[in-house]
Protein backbone atom coordinates (compact mmCIF):
# COMPACT_ATOMS: atom_id res chain seq x y z
CA UNK A 1 0.00 0.00 0.00
CA UNK A 2 1.59 3.23 -1.19
CA UNK A 3 0.45 6.38 0.63
CA UNK A 4 1.43 9.92 -0.36
CA UNK A 5 0.86 12.56 2.31
CA UNK A 6 -0.64 15.72 0.81
CA UNK A 7 -0.10 18.65 3.16
CA UNK A 8 -2.35 21.63 2.53
CA UNK A 9 -0.49 24.73 3.65
CA UNK A 10 -2.25 27.59 1.94
CA UNK A 11 -3.75 29.54 4.84
CA UNK A 12 -2.43 32.58 6.71
CA UNK A 13 -4.12 32.07 10.10
CA UNK A 14 -5.40 35.61 10.62
CA UNK A 15 -7.27 34.62 13.81
CA UNK A 16 -3.88 33.91 15.43
CA UNK A 17 -2.55 37.41 14.80
CA UNK A 18 -0.20 38.97 15.93
CA UNK A 19 1.87 35.79 16.00
CA UNK A 20 0.64 34.55 12.62
CA UNK A 21 1.31 36.92 9.70
CA UNK A 22 0.75 36.63 5.96
CA UNK A 23 4.45 36.05 5.30
CA UNK A 24 4.98 33.80 8.34
CA UNK A 25 1.70 31.93 8.86
CA UNK A 26 0.56 29.83 11.82
CA UNK A 27 1.47 26.47 10.27
CA UNK A 28 5.13 27.52 10.30
CA UNK A 29 5.07 28.48 13.98
CA UNK A 30 5.89 26.25 16.99
CA UNK A 31 2.55 26.92 18.65
CA UNK A 32 2.11 23.62 20.51
CA UNK A 33 5.67 22.31 20.55
CA UNK A 34 8.89 24.06 21.55
CA UNK A 35 10.88 22.47 18.72
CA UNK A 36 8.60 21.80 15.75
CA UNK A 37 6.14 23.96 13.84
CA UNK A 38 2.63 22.70 13.07
CA UNK A 39 3.77 21.92 9.51
CA UNK A 40 6.75 19.94 10.76
CA UNK A 41 4.58 18.03 13.23
CA UNK A 42 2.22 17.13 10.39
CA UNK A 43 5.09 15.84 8.23
CA UNK A 44 6.63 13.91 11.13
CA UNK A 45 3.28 12.31 11.96
CA UNK A 46 3.28 10.30 8.73
CA UNK A 47 6.78 8.86 8.93
CA UNK A 48 5.88 5.63 10.73
CA UNK A 49 3.35 4.82 7.98
CA UNK A 50 6.12 4.01 5.48
CA UNK A 51 4.81 6.65 3.10
CA UNK A 52 6.23 8.24 -0.03
CA UNK A 53 7.70 11.74 -0.07
CA UNK A 54 4.97 14.31 0.58
CA UNK A 55 3.28 16.72 -1.78
CA UNK A 56 2.86 20.15 -0.20
CA UNK A 57 0.43 22.67 -1.70
CA UNK A 58 1.21 26.23 -0.62
CA UNK A 59 1.25 29.77 -1.95
CA UNK A 60 4.10 31.53 -3.69
CA UNK A 61 5.12 33.72 -0.74
CA UNK A 62 5.73 30.76 1.57
CA UNK A 63 7.73 28.54 -0.79
CA UNK A 64 11.21 29.03 0.68
CA UNK A 65 9.89 28.93 4.23
CA UNK A 66 8.13 25.61 3.58
CA UNK A 67 11.19 24.15 1.86
CA UNK A 68 13.45 25.20 4.72
CA UNK A 69 11.18 23.71 7.37
CA UNK A 70 10.99 20.38 5.54
CA UNK A 71 14.77 20.38 5.15
CA UNK A 72 15.23 21.02 8.88
CA UNK A 73 13.44 17.76 9.75
CA UNK A 74 15.16 15.72 7.04
CA UNK A 75 12.25 15.45 4.59
CA UNK A 76 13.68 15.00 1.09
CA UNK A 77 12.11 14.55 -2.33
CA UNK A 78 8.97 16.54 -1.53
CA UNK A 79 6.99 18.15 -4.34
CA UNK A 80 6.08 21.72 -3.41
CA UNK A 81 3.19 22.83 -5.61
CA UNK A 82 2.64 26.60 -5.70
CA UNK A 83 -0.89 27.96 -5.94
CA UNK A 84 -0.88 31.32 -7.76
CA UNK A 85 -4.06 32.21 -5.86
CA UNK A 86 -6.04 30.53 -3.11
CA UNK A 87 -9.02 28.71 -4.59
CA UNK A 88 -10.02 26.62 -1.55
CA UNK A 89 -9.46 22.90 -1.01
CA UNK A 90 -11.17 21.29 -4.02
CA UNK A 91 -8.75 22.81 -6.59
CA UNK A 92 -5.74 22.47 -4.24
CA UNK A 93 -6.32 18.74 -3.79
CA UNK A 94 -6.85 18.35 -7.54
CA UNK A 95 -3.40 19.87 -8.11
CA UNK A 96 -1.91 17.32 -5.71
CA UNK A 97 -3.72 14.46 -7.45
CA UNK A 98 -2.37 15.57 -10.83
CA UNK A 99 1.12 15.85 -9.37
CA UNK A 100 0.86 12.29 -8.03
CA UNK A 101 -0.18 11.04 -11.46
CA UNK A 102 2.67 12.99 -13.07
CA UNK A 103 5.09 11.13 -10.78
CA UNK A 104 3.70 7.82 -12.14
CA UNK A 105 2.17 6.80 -8.83
CA UNK A 106 -1.42 7.10 -9.95
CA UNK A 107 -2.70 4.20 -7.82
CA UNK A 108 -1.20 5.60 -4.63
CA UNK A 109 -3.54 6.73 -1.89
CA UNK A 110 -3.47 10.44 -1.15
CA UNK A 111 -3.61 11.21 2.58
CA UNK A 112 -4.92 14.78 2.72
CA UNK A 113 -3.73 16.60 5.85
CA UNK A 114 -4.16 20.29 6.68
CA UNK A 115 -0.82 21.67 7.89
CA UNK A 116 -2.25 23.28 11.03
CA UNK A 117 -3.79 20.29 12.83
CA UNK A 118 -2.43 18.85 16.07
CA UNK A 119 -2.74 15.13 16.85
CA UNK A 120 -1.02 13.65 19.88
CA UNK A 121 -2.44 10.12 19.74
CA UNK A 122 -0.42 8.86 16.79
CA UNK A 123 -1.38 5.22 17.43
CA UNK A 124 -5.10 6.00 17.11
CA UNK A 125 -4.35 8.13 14.03
CA UNK A 126 -2.50 5.24 12.37
CA UNK A 127 -5.30 2.81 13.22
CA UNK A 128 -7.84 5.09 11.54
CA UNK A 129 -5.63 5.37 8.46
CA UNK A 130 -5.34 1.59 8.19
CA UNK A 131 -9.14 1.29 8.27
CA UNK A 132 -9.51 4.07 5.72
CA UNK A 133 -6.92 2.53 3.40
CA UNK A 134 -8.99 -0.63 2.99
CA UNK A 135 -11.98 1.44 1.91
CA UNK A 136 -9.97 3.79 -0.31
CA UNK A 137 -8.35 0.87 -2.12
CA UNK A 138 -11.88 0.04 -3.33
CA UNK A 139 -12.23 3.58 -4.76
CA UNK A 140 -14.08 5.08 -1.81
CA UNK A 141 -13.48 8.73 -0.92
CA UNK A 142 -12.81 8.50 2.80
CA UNK A 143 -13.03 11.32 5.29
CA UNK A 144 -12.02 11.12 8.93
CA UNK A 145 -14.58 12.08 11.56
CA UNK A 146 -13.37 12.99 15.03
CA UNK A 147 -15.46 11.66 17.89
CA UNK A 148 -16.73 14.79 19.68
CA UNK A 149 -15.88 15.39 23.33
CA UNK A 150 -18.03 18.50 23.83
CA UNK A 151 -20.86 20.41 22.11
CA UNK A 152 -18.63 22.35 19.70
CA UNK A 153 -20.14 25.14 17.56
CA UNK A 154 -16.96 25.88 15.60
CA UNK A 155 -16.87 22.68 13.53
CA UNK A 156 -19.06 21.10 10.89
CA UNK A 157 -20.42 17.63 11.63
CA UNK A 158 -20.85 14.32 9.80
CA UNK A 159 -23.70 11.96 10.65
CA UNK A 160 -22.38 8.45 10.24
CA UNK A 161 -24.30 5.34 9.24
CA UNK A 162 -23.62 1.62 9.00
CA UNK A 163 -20.46 0.24 7.40
CA UNK A 164 -18.69 3.62 7.46
CA UNK A 165 -21.39 5.22 5.32
CA UNK A 166 -22.06 8.97 5.40
CA UNK A 167 -25.68 9.82 6.15
CA UNK A 168 -25.31 13.58 6.15
CA UNK A 169 -22.91 16.52 6.23
CA UNK A 170 -24.16 19.36 8.43
CA UNK A 171 -23.01 22.93 8.93
CA UNK A 172 -21.69 24.41 12.17
CA UNK A 173 -24.61 24.20 14.64
CA UNK A 174 -25.68 26.41 17.49
CA UNK A 175 -24.96 25.23 21.02
CA UNK A 176 -28.30 23.47 21.60
CA UNK A 177 -28.08 21.55 18.33
CA UNK A 178 -24.45 20.67 19.02
CA UNK A 179 -25.52 19.18 22.36
CA UNK A 180 -28.12 16.98 20.64
CA UNK A 181 -25.43 15.80 18.20
CA UNK A 182 -23.17 14.89 21.10
CA UNK A 183 -25.94 13.10 22.99
CA UNK A 184 -27.01 11.04 19.96
CA UNK A 185 -23.59 9.48 19.40
CA UNK A 186 -24.23 9.47 15.64
CA UNK A 187 -22.29 12.62 14.77
CA UNK A 188 -18.58 13.23 14.25
CA UNK A 189 -16.62 16.45 13.85
CA UNK A 190 -15.66 17.07 10.24
CA UNK A 191 -11.85 17.04 10.48
CA UNK A 192 -10.93 18.08 6.92
CA UNK A 193 -8.67 15.01 6.55
CA UNK A 194 -9.20 12.54 3.70
CA UNK A 195 -7.81 9.41 2.05
CA UNK A 196 -8.47 8.32 -1.53
CA UNK A 197 -6.90 7.43 -4.85
CA UNK A 198 -5.85 10.34 -7.04
CA UNK A 199 -7.82 8.89 -9.96
CA UNK A 200 -10.95 8.38 -7.86
CA UNK A 201 -10.95 11.96 -6.64
CA UNK A 202 -10.34 13.48 -10.07
CA UNK A 203 -13.11 11.31 -11.53
CA UNK A 204 -15.67 12.49 -8.94
CA UNK A 205 -14.54 16.10 -9.28
CA UNK A 206 -15.03 15.92 -13.04
CA UNK A 207 -18.49 14.39 -12.50
CA UNK A 208 -19.80 17.00 -10.06
CA UNK A 209 -17.64 20.07 -10.76
CA UNK A 210 -16.35 19.70 -14.28
CA UNK A 211 -15.61 23.42 -14.42
CA UNK A 212 -13.11 23.11 -11.57
CA UNK A 213 -11.59 19.93 -12.98
CA UNK A 214 -11.09 21.45 -16.44
CA UNK A 215 -9.58 24.66 -15.06
CA UNK A 216 -7.14 22.84 -12.76
CA UNK A 217 -6.06 20.38 -15.45
CA UNK A 218 -5.39 23.25 -17.87
CA UNK A 219 -3.43 25.18 -15.27
CA UNK A 220 -1.41 22.14 -14.20
CA UNK A 221 -0.51 21.15 -17.76
CA UNK A 222 0.84 24.68 -18.33
CA UNK A 223 3.05 24.42 -15.21
CA UNK A 224 6.80 24.81 -15.09
CA UNK A 225 9.28 23.44 -12.59
CA UNK A 226 11.51 25.97 -10.86
CA UNK A 227 14.21 24.55 -8.57
CA UNK A 228 12.28 22.36 -6.08
CA UNK A 229 8.95 24.00 -6.87
CA UNK A 230 6.10 23.21 -9.26
CA UNK A 231 4.73 26.52 -10.52
CA UNK A 232 1.12 26.40 -11.70
CA UNK A 233 0.10 28.68 -14.56
CA UNK A 234 -1.22 31.82 -12.90
CA UNK A 235 -3.68 33.01 -15.55
CA UNK A 236 -5.32 29.63 -16.02
CA UNK A 237 -5.56 28.86 -12.29
CA UNK A 238 -6.94 32.29 -11.47
CA UNK A 239 -9.90 31.47 -13.72
CA UNK A 240 -10.69 28.37 -11.65
CA UNK A 241 -13.88 28.56 -9.55
CA UNK A 242 -13.38 28.54 -5.79
CA UNK A 243 -14.92 25.75 -3.70
CA UNK A 244 -14.18 23.37 -0.84
CA UNK A 245 -13.83 19.62 -1.26
CA UNK A 246 -16.87 19.19 1.02
CA UNK A 247 -19.25 21.15 -1.22
CA UNK A 248 -17.67 20.23 -4.55
CA UNK A 249 -17.21 16.48 -4.07
CA UNK A 250 -17.87 14.91 -0.67
CA UNK A 251 -21.50 15.99 -0.27
CA UNK A 252 -22.78 15.00 -3.74
CA UNK A 253 -20.67 11.85 -4.28
CA UNK A 254 -22.07 8.36 -3.76
CA UNK A 255 -18.59 7.09 -2.85
CA UNK A 256 -18.12 8.90 0.45
CA UNK A 257 -17.15 6.96 3.57
CA UNK A 258 -16.29 8.18 7.06
CA UNK A 259 -13.86 6.52 9.46
CA UNK A 260 -14.06 7.60 13.12
CA UNK A 261 -10.94 8.83 14.89
CA UNK A 262 -11.12 8.63 18.68
CA UNK A 263 -7.84 10.29 19.63
CA UNK A 264 -7.30 13.93 20.55
CA UNK A 265 -7.36 16.47 17.74
CA UNK A 266 -7.45 20.21 17.25
CA UNK A 267 -7.19 22.50 14.26
CA UNK A 268 -5.73 25.37 16.35
CA UNK A 269 -7.86 27.85 14.43
CA UNK A 270 -7.82 30.67 16.99
CA UNK A 271 -6.40 31.64 20.38
CA UNK A 272 -9.26 30.06 22.33
CA UNK A 273 -8.60 26.73 20.59
CA UNK A 274 -4.94 26.94 21.56
CA UNK A 275 -5.96 27.69 25.14
CA UNK A 276 -8.33 24.70 25.22
CA UNK A 277 -5.66 22.37 23.82
CA UNK A 278 -2.56 23.36 25.79
CA UNK A 279 -1.55 22.23 29.28
CA UNK A 280 -2.39 24.73 32.03
CA UNK A 281 -0.93 25.59 35.43
CA UNK A 282 -2.74 25.43 38.82
CA UNK A 283 -4.48 28.74 38.05
CA UNK A 284 -5.71 27.49 34.65
CA UNK A 285 -3.24 29.83 32.95
CA UNK A 286 -0.95 29.22 29.99
CA UNK A 287 2.15 31.40 30.45
CA UNK A 288 4.67 31.35 27.61
CA UNK A 289 7.89 33.34 27.49
CA UNK A 290 8.94 36.00 29.99
CA UNK A 291 5.61 36.30 31.81
CA UNK A 292 4.67 37.08 35.43
CA UNK A 293 1.08 36.62 36.59
CA UNK A 294 -0.47 37.51 39.95
CA UNK A 295 -4.05 36.81 41.01
CA UNK A 296 -4.93 35.93 37.39
CA UNK A 297 -6.89 32.94 36.11
CA UNK A 298 -7.97 31.27 32.88
CA UNK A 299 -5.58 33.36 30.78
CA UNK A 300 -3.24 32.70 27.88
CA UNK A 301 -0.27 35.08 28.04
CA UNK A 302 2.56 34.84 25.51
CA UNK A 303 5.61 37.12 25.48
CA UNK A 304 7.96 37.11 22.50
CA UNK A 305 10.39 39.99 23.11
CA UNK A 306 9.96 41.48 26.60
CA UNK A 307 8.51 40.95 30.06
CA UNK A 308 4.71 40.85 30.23
CA UNK A 309 3.02 41.15 33.65
CA UNK A 310 -0.64 40.32 34.27
CA UNK A 311 -2.31 41.29 37.55
CA UNK A 312 -5.88 40.55 38.63
CA UNK A 313 -7.22 39.56 35.22
CA UNK A 314 -9.50 36.74 34.08
CA UNK A 315 -10.28 35.02 30.79
CA UNK A 316 -7.85 37.10 28.72
CA UNK A 317 -5.56 36.35 25.82
CA UNK A 318 -2.47 38.58 25.85
CA UNK A 319 0.04 38.11 23.05
CA UNK A 320 3.11 40.36 22.80
CA UNK A 321 5.43 40.60 19.80
CA UNK A 322 8.12 43.14 18.92
CA UNK A 323 5.69 45.38 17.01
CA UNK A 324 2.19 44.55 18.26
CA UNK A 325 0.30 43.52 21.42
CA UNK A 326 -3.07 41.79 21.45
CA UNK A 327 -5.30 42.02 24.55
CA UNK A 328 -8.57 40.16 24.12
CA UNK A 329 -11.39 38.51 26.02
CA UNK A 330 -10.97 34.81 25.31
CA UNK A 331 -14.61 34.57 24.24
CA UNK A 332 -13.99 37.00 21.35
CA UNK A 333 -11.27 34.96 19.68
CA UNK A 334 -13.00 34.91 16.29
CA UNK A 335 -13.00 38.73 16.15
CA UNK A 336 -9.22 39.03 15.76
CA UNK A 337 -9.92 38.96 12.02
CA UNK A 338 -11.60 42.35 12.39
CA UNK A 339 -8.31 43.88 13.54
CA UNK A 340 -6.45 42.26 10.65
CA UNK A 341 -9.06 43.63 8.25
CA UNK A 342 -8.55 47.13 9.66
CA UNK A 343 -4.77 46.87 9.33
CA UNK A 344 -5.18 46.00 5.67
CA UNK A 345 -7.69 48.79 5.07
CA UNK A 346 -5.38 51.37 6.64
CA UNK A 347 -2.40 50.27 4.54
CA UNK A 348 -0.34 49.07 7.51
CA UNK A 349 2.08 46.14 7.37
CA UNK A 350 1.64 44.52 10.80
CA UNK A 351 -0.66 41.88 9.28
CA UNK A 352 2.00 40.92 6.73
CA UNK A 353 5.41 40.92 8.39
CA UNK A 354 7.06 40.57 11.75
CA UNK A 355 9.97 42.89 12.52
CA UNK A 356 12.09 39.86 11.60
CA UNK A 357 11.44 38.98 7.97
CA UNK A 358 12.58 35.61 6.62
CA UNK A 359 14.17 35.26 3.21
CA UNK A 360 15.61 32.21 1.40
CA UNK A 361 19.13 33.43 2.20
CA UNK A 362 18.44 34.14 5.90
CA UNK A 363 16.54 36.98 7.54
CA UNK A 364 16.57 40.66 8.44
CA UNK A 365 15.14 42.59 11.36
CA UNK A 366 14.25 46.27 11.45
CA UNK A 367 15.89 47.88 14.49
CA UNK A 368 15.03 51.53 13.86
CA UNK A 369 13.00 53.39 11.25
CA UNK A 370 12.69 57.12 10.57
CA UNK A 371 11.58 59.34 7.70
CA UNK A 372 14.96 59.17 5.94
CA UNK A 373 16.81 56.35 7.67
CA UNK A 374 16.38 52.68 8.54
CA UNK A 375 18.62 50.34 10.53
CA UNK A 376 18.47 46.59 9.93
CA UNK A 377 20.14 43.56 11.45
CA UNK A 378 20.88 41.15 8.59
CA UNK A 379 21.66 37.44 9.01
CA UNK A 380 22.94 35.44 6.03
CA UNK A 381 23.19 31.65 6.21
CA UNK A 382 26.48 29.95 5.25
CA UNK A 383 26.89 29.62 1.49
CA UNK A 384 23.93 31.86 0.67
CA UNK A 385 23.85 35.05 -1.40
CA UNK A 386 21.47 37.99 -1.79
CA UNK A 387 20.52 39.10 -5.29
CA UNK A 388 22.72 41.35 -7.39
CA UNK A 389 20.78 44.61 -7.12
CA UNK A 390 20.69 48.40 -6.93
CA UNK A 391 18.49 51.10 -5.43
CA UNK A 392 17.27 54.37 -6.93
CA UNK A 393 16.51 56.17 -3.69
CA UNK A 394 18.73 54.93 -0.88
CA UNK A 395 22.37 54.46 0.03
CA UNK A 396 23.54 51.71 2.39
CA UNK A 397 26.33 51.31 4.92
CA UNK A 398 27.20 47.74 5.97
CA UNK A 399 29.08 46.91 9.18
CA UNK A 400 30.02 43.26 9.81
CA UNK A 401 29.27 42.08 13.35
CA UNK A 402 30.35 38.44 12.97
CA UNK A 403 31.32 36.07 10.18
CA UNK A 404 32.75 36.93 6.75
CA UNK A 405 31.04 38.93 4.01
CA UNK A 406 31.91 38.73 0.33
CA UNK A 407 30.73 42.03 -1.13
CA UNK A 408 30.29 43.23 -4.69
CA UNK A 409 30.34 47.04 -4.55
CA UNK A 410 30.21 48.44 -8.05
CA UNK A 411 33.23 47.06 -9.95
CA UNK A 412 35.02 46.03 -6.74
CA UNK A 413 34.83 42.71 -4.89
CA UNK A 414 35.97 42.75 -1.27
CA UNK A 415 36.01 40.52 1.82
CA UNK A 416 34.88 42.02 5.10
CA UNK A 417 35.27 40.49 8.55
CA UNK A 418 34.24 41.55 12.05
CA UNK A 419 34.18 45.35 12.63
CA UNK A 420 34.90 46.13 8.95
CA UNK A 421 32.48 48.07 6.77
CA UNK A 422 31.64 49.36 3.30
CA UNK A 423 29.49 52.18 1.89
CA UNK A 424 27.22 51.64 -1.15
CA UNK A 425 26.06 54.89 -2.82
CA UNK A 426 22.68 55.36 -4.49
CA UNK A 427 22.51 53.64 -7.90
CA UNK A 428 25.56 51.39 -7.41
CA UNK A 429 25.14 47.70 -8.28
CA UNK A 430 25.96 45.52 -5.28
CA UNK A 431 25.59 42.05 -3.78
CA UNK A 432 26.21 40.34 -0.44
CA UNK A 433 27.34 36.73 0.06
CA UNK A 434 28.37 34.56 2.99
CA UNK A 435 31.30 32.40 1.78
CA UNK A 436 32.03 31.06 5.26
CA UNK A 437 30.92 28.16 7.45
CA UNK A 438 29.17 30.20 10.14
CA UNK A 439 26.27 32.65 9.98
CA UNK A 440 27.09 36.16 8.78
CA UNK A 441 25.61 38.97 10.85
CA UNK A 442 25.84 42.62 9.87
CA UNK A 443 24.19 45.95 10.56
CA UNK A 444 22.80 47.85 7.57
CA UNK A 445 22.14 51.58 7.83
CA UNK A 446 19.96 52.91 5.00
CA UNK A 447 19.55 56.59 4.21
CA UNK A 448 17.55 58.26 1.45
CA UNK A 449 14.25 59.70 0.32
CA UNK A 450 12.46 56.32 0.00
CA UNK A 451 13.24 53.16 2.00
CA UNK A 452 10.57 50.70 0.80
CA UNK A 453 11.41 47.10 -0.09
CA UNK A 454 10.09 47.69 -3.60
CA UNK A 455 13.06 49.97 -4.36
CA UNK A 456 15.10 46.98 -5.48
CA UNK A 457 16.21 46.45 -9.08
CA UNK A 458 17.44 42.85 -9.35
CA UNK A 459 19.94 41.89 -12.06
CA UNK A 460 20.38 38.27 -11.04
CA UNK A 461 19.06 36.08 -8.24
CA UNK A 462 19.77 32.44 -7.48
CA UNK A 463 16.28 32.07 -5.96
CA UNK A 464 14.40 33.11 -9.09
CA UNK A 465 12.69 36.15 -7.55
Amino acid sequence: MNIIPVILSGGVGSRLWPLSREHFPKQCLPLTDKQYSLLQQTANRTRSLNVSAPIVVCNEDHRFLIAQQLQEIGVTGASIVLEPKGRNTAPAIALAALEAQHKNIEDALLLILPADHVIRDVAAFEEAIQQAAELASENALVTFGVKPTRPETGYGYIRSGDNFSVSEFVEKPNLDVAQTYLDSGDYLWNSGMFLFKAKAYLSELALYRGDIADAVIGAYHARNEDMDFVRIDSEAFSACPEDSIDYAVMEPTQSAKVVPYAGDWSDIGAWDALYDYADKDVNSNILLGDVMAEDSNNCLVRAESRLVAAVGVRDLVIVETADAVLVMDKNNAQDVKKIVKRLKAEGREEHMFHTQVHRPWGSYQTVDLGDRHQVKRIMVKPGEKLSVQMHHHRAEHWVVVSGTAKVQNGDKEILLTENESTYIPVGVVHALENPGKIQLELVEVQSGSYLGEDDIVRFSDRYGR
